[in-house]
């Protein structure tokens, strides 16, 4: 019996899952991930130099390192010819943090979570990682398609922590959104032209878990997305140019959300 096309393209997106890997470079998240025990390392490329400035982590990741010659390390791993490696490679699994109701209602750190909708910058996703480590958010949830992918690009921006920050693709934004509302959060889009500044919005939230949620700079939220929210807020602003980076309104609305 010839199966279903649905049942054959699971099983094709579980195989390519299975075999995926991600190459992590720079000094900074080699190490972060080489002392992350949840991470499955594969292969660690290292010059001499990264190796000893690496020790104490190579030591903590088991995992034996292959000394290059720094004039040949791009010709041993498989970066993007910009990359600034610092002599350090690491090949890697992507994490897997768990479902969405396992991760965002009892997992650690505040009752706040970040949802971006089609945020394909890799440096715009890391920082929002770091600034949602910073402020203890449970969770960054992003769809997996056209969303920024777990990258070493990513990983650089978020400096660390991309290795101890939730990350969650999700295959429907909307529908993850309203689970959260079901879980009981409040889900919060913000939007330049909306009425409610955010202030406000946190107001009426009161105790309640809160959601965030930030569009691609430029077409913002979509419109499902906007529907599925429960209001839209604005970050107030002083001067003619009122439009932040969404890595810089993540970290304002996440500090807002946690001095509420």
């Amino acid at each position: 019996m010839k199966k279903p096309t649905w049942v054959i393209d699971k099983e094709r997106a579980r195989r390519a899952a299975a075999a995926e890997t991600v190459w992590l470079f720079g000094l900074h998240a080699v190490r972060d991930a080489l002392m992350n025990p949840a991470r499955e390392k594969l292969r660690l490329v290292l010059t001499k130099n990264a190796a000893d400035k690496l020790a104490e982590a190579i030591a903590a990741g088991g995992l034996p390192p292959e000394i290059v010659d720094p004039r040949k390390f791009d010709a041993h791993v498989t970066l993007a010819p910009d990359s600034v490696h610092q002599g350090a490679a690491l090949e890697v699994k992507p994490l897997h943090w768990g479902t969405l109701d396992e991760v965002c209602l009892s997992g650690a750190g505040a009752p706040l979570v970040v949802l971006l909708d089609r945020v394909t910058d890799p440096h715009n996703v890391g920082a929002i990682l770091r600034s949602a480590e910073v402020f203890g958010a449970r969770a960054v949830v992003a769809p997996a398609r056209h969303s920024a992918p777990e990258t070493g690009a990513l990983a650089k921006t978020a400096s660390g922590a991309l290795e101890r920050q939730p990350y969650l693709r999700v295959v429907n934004l909307a529908d993850a959104m309203q689970k959260l509302r079901d879980m009981g959060y409040v889900l919060l889009g913000l939007a330049g032209e909306a009425e409610m500044t955010l202030a406000e919005g946190l107001a009426q939230a009161g105790t309640r878990p809160v959601g965030l949620v930030l569009g691609a700079e430029g077409p913002g939220l979509r419109e499902k997305t906007r529907e599925t929210c429960d209001a839209l807020v604005k970050i107030p602003f002083g001067g003619a140019f009122g439009s932040l980076n969404v890595s810089n309104a993540a970290a304002v609305a996440l500090y807002a959300a946690t001095n509420r």
